[in-house]
Formats: C-alpha cells, sequence, structure tokens
C-alpha cells in the first residue's frame, strides 16, 4: 500500500481528496495536515510515501513546504493539488522536486488519473537495475500522465487509459485496427474510443492515402493535451 499524506488548510476538501485517495486501489490515507508545520511534524512522525499538498496554507505555502522536507533529507514524494495556476508557481513546484501538479477544482478521475501514473512509477523504479530507452521513456510518461477525461456513460476509464498509452507509446499515428492489435481490444472498440478522444481533443487525426482513392483515418494522442 502506498500511504499518503493529504494536506489542505479546508477542512471539506482535505476530507474530499481523503475520500477521493482511499478509494483507489493500493493507496492508503496516512494522515490528515490543514497547515505547514502540522505537515512537516507529520512526515517526522508517520511514514509517509506520497504527500497530495496545496500550496495555499495559512503559516507557509506548499512550496517551503517542499523545500523544507528536501533539506531536512526527506525524500516523500509530492503532488501539487492547488488552485495556484501561475507559470511561475508551477515551475519552482517542479524544480523542488513536486512529481505532478494538479489545479484546482479537480475531479475524481483527474486524481485517480495522477495517483495511477505514480503507482506505475514506483512499480517501475522499484524494480531497480539499469533502464533502457524504452524504461526510461515510460518512466517520464508516468511523471506526465495526464487526466483522463470525463467519458459518457457506458465508456470505460481503464478502456480509455488503454487506448492513451498505445497511442503514447506509438512511434507514429496508428489506424484503428493498428490499435486494436496492441491492446487487444476489437477493431469497433478501438475506434469508438479513438473517435471519442478525437472529440474531447486528446487524441489527432490524420488522413494517409493510398492506392484506394479511400483515406486511411490515422490517430496519434495529441501532446498538448
Amino acid at each position: 500500500m502506498i500511504d499518503v499524506l493529504v494536506v489542505d488548510d479546508d477542512i471539506r476538501v482535505a476530507d474530499v481528496n481523503a475520500a477521493y485517495v482511499a478509494k483507489t486501489p493500493g493507496f492508503r490515507v496516512a494522515a490528515k495536515a490543514h497547515d505547514a508545520a502540522e505537515a512537516l511534524r507529520l512526515v517526522e512522525d508517520v511514514p509517509v510515501d506520497l504527500v497530495l499538498l496545496d500550496h495555499y496554507l495559512p503559516d507557509e505555502t506548499g512550496l517551503w513546504v517542499v523545500r523544507s522536507l528536501r533539506e531536512r533529507g526527506h525524500q516523500t514524494d509530492v503532488i501539487m493539488v492547488t488552485a495556484a495556476r501561475d507559470v511561475a508557481t508551477v515551475q519552482a513546484a517542479m524544480r523542488h522536486g513536486a512529481l505532478q501538479y494538479l489545479v484546482k477544482p479537480f475531479s475524481y478521475a483527474g486524481l485517480r488519473a495522477k495517483l495511477d501514473a505514480y503507482a506505475t512509477l514506483r512499480r517501475t523504479l522499484d524494480g531497480g537495475g539499469e533502464a533502457e530507452q524504452a524504461e526510461v521513456d515510460r518512466i517520464f510518461g508516468a511523471l506526465s500522465a495526464t487526466p483522463a477525461p470525463e467519458l459518457p456513460k457506458g465508456h470505460s476509464p481503464t478502456t480509455a487509459e488503454l487506448v492513451r498509452r498505445a497511442l503514447m507509446a506509438a512511434e507514429g499515428p496508428l489506424s484503428a485496427q493498428e490499435l486494436a492489435d496492441r491492446t487487444q481490444l476489437s477493431r469497433q472498440t478501438a475506434q469508438r474510443y479513438l473517435k471519442l478522444l478525437e472529440r474531447t481533443g486528446r487524441v489527432r487525426l490524420s488522413l494517409k492515402y493510398g492506392d484506394t482513392g479511400r483515406p486511411e483515418h490515422r490517430y496519434e494522442w495529441a501532446a498538448s493535451s
């Protein structure tokens, strides 16, 4: 299990985020804190793997907390979950060692995507040994994972994530059949999810013209999504 410290000055928001963590397989809430000093004390006293850290705290900022953790030798991982949107804060969070940055407000699906990506990263790193380029790409891909889009009823977030990973791993655009072959989905299912993700802007559609005169639809993950 991955033990998580939830830090937010708003008690209700902390409770919601803790509930999100608790319903995510493989994660449990180790503690909750509502200011920077309490967060640092809990990291000292309670085994914590990951901190979900708000930036706007009553005594100090979340960035101060990250800096203090590193100065004290704590390698606890941090995901910033905050309403702070300015580029300077985002950049500073990255430089001080925050693995990911999730902007409020967000849904459970948004946080679940970050937590699942973090779990994937942990499994990869826990394997140890040397990493080939493909493995390095998977590690950095986990760090940059984007929240899953809100899906219409009848669509599976797990299948959408499977499609996303296959497209991100591809060296170029894929047809629906090529995606089906890589994911073991049916062509109809692959096509349905590709069209859905293309409508939401997550997937980019291009046309490849062959000898038949009928263009082939090809899809790639939109890097800016």
